[in-house]
């Protein structure tokens, strides 16, 4: 009797036992979240490092209301450094959610203001405070302390 080789169906790596995956609808709603770890073209990954970094939602949530100068958004978030911002508002620019426009005079101006992109960041950042505000919610009263930190 010859030897036979059985053959398998190789397990997809986000399901090691090789059944097929039953996905959530409404949180994998096609192939794209489908990965089995980080990709950049998974839409979840993209509103993720849209906001990624300390101060990045605030600057966002400043500029929410409309364009701002350097200055301004100095004197609204007080406690960031000069470094920092520039850091922030350089990269929010790389990542197309903010654009600055030149003014004329002396000294020059700068005027940041987002983007159709950035802007369509609002809905995420309004459900983000939604969500933290939740979780501390549930975390208090698991502790039962009625919300005391």
């Amino acid at each position: 009797m010859a030897n036979q080789t059985e053959t398998h169906a190789r397990p997809s790596p986000a399901e090691p036992s090789g059944r097929s995956p039953d996905w959530d609808g409404e949180l994998v709603p096609d192939a794209r979240g489908r990965t089995a770890a980080p990709d950049e073209d998974c839409p979840v990954e993209t509103a993720l490092t849209a906001v990624a970094g300390r101060w990045t939602t605030l600057i966002l949530r400043e500029l929410m209301h409309g364009p701002h100068s350097f200055g301004e958004l100095r004197d609204r978030l007080p406690r960031i450094s000069t470094k920092v911002l520039a850091e922030r508002l350089r990269v929010l620019g790389e990542r197309d959610l903010l654009t600055h426009d030149r003014l004329r005079g002396f000294p020059v101006r700068t005027r940041y203001r987002l983007t159709p992109a950035g802007r369509a960041l609002r809905p995420l950042l309004i459900e983000l405070y939604r969500t933290g505000s939740a979780i501390e919610a549930l975390r208090a009263a698991e502790r039962g302390d009625g919300g005391a930190g």
